[in-house]
């Protein structure tokens, strides 16, 4: 219908309003959330990481497109949980204990709920045991970890080690990302992968749950 198609262009272009009204036209017409997901946001926020990876997008318009699809989500949340579906992979991601930067996380987390996943974002400076909760009560399928500081790196292994001990480390696929983090440091702690992107992180929870 044409308002999916709306939707479509107005994540695509970050324009939040329009996302918001395109849903809700889309709603009262009798489209199904799901559709609107699935038909409309996730090829719009797939796009936009095409564009950003093509580096014909930075990141301004990753927060656009963001904050875009938020407004949608707002509209559509409700209707999923009132019927009880339930979008098909959890992510819970944060910033790690000690660092209050969010902006690489924000960005993470709207793409990954703009690619379909439902996201639980704990926020910044998140301790090994509010993790840990929230694994066991939100039974994810992936943990997110961010860090931006060199001296705030070591808590990604302090929480690899806590999920160890509380016994949940073995359910979930870690990823960890910011800008000090490496590929090689993921290895070193014992995560299971690496991205120094927001598009780059939504291709490897996809590949990472393929291959479970």
């Amino acid at each position: 219908m044409a308002q999916s198609k709306e939707l479509y262009d107005a994540v695509l272009t970050g324009d939040a309003k329009k996302a918001y009204a395109a849903t809700q036209a889309a709603l009262a017409e009798g489209a199904d959330p799901m559709q609107l997901i699935a038909e409309s946001m996730v090829p719009a926020m797939d796009a936009v990481g095409r564009l950003f990876e093509a580096e014909e997008y930075f990141v301004p318009e990753l927060l656009l497109a963001g904050r875009a699809m938020k407004g949608a989500m707002e509209l559509i949340r409700p209707l999923l949980i009132a019927s009880g579906q339930k979008l098909a992979v959890r992510v819970v991601i944060g910033t790690v204990k000690g660092d209050l930067h969010d902006i690489g996380k924000n960005i993470v987390a709207s793409m990954l709920e703009g690619s379909g996943f439902e996201v639980i974002d704990l926020g910044a400076d998140v301790s090994p045991d509010d993790f840990v909760a929230a694994i066991k009560e939100r039974e994810p399928h992936v943990v997110c970890m961010s860090a931006l500081l060199t001296v705030t790196m070591p808590a990604m292994k302090t929480t690899i080690d806590a999920l160890k001990t509380a016994g949940v480390r073995t359910q979930v696929k870690v990823l960890i990302g910011g800008a000090p983090v490496t590929s090689q440091y993921a290895k070193e702690i014992g995560a299971d992968g690496y991205s120094e992107n927001a598009s780059g992180a939504v291709g490897l929870v996809k590949s990472l749950l393929a291959k479970a």
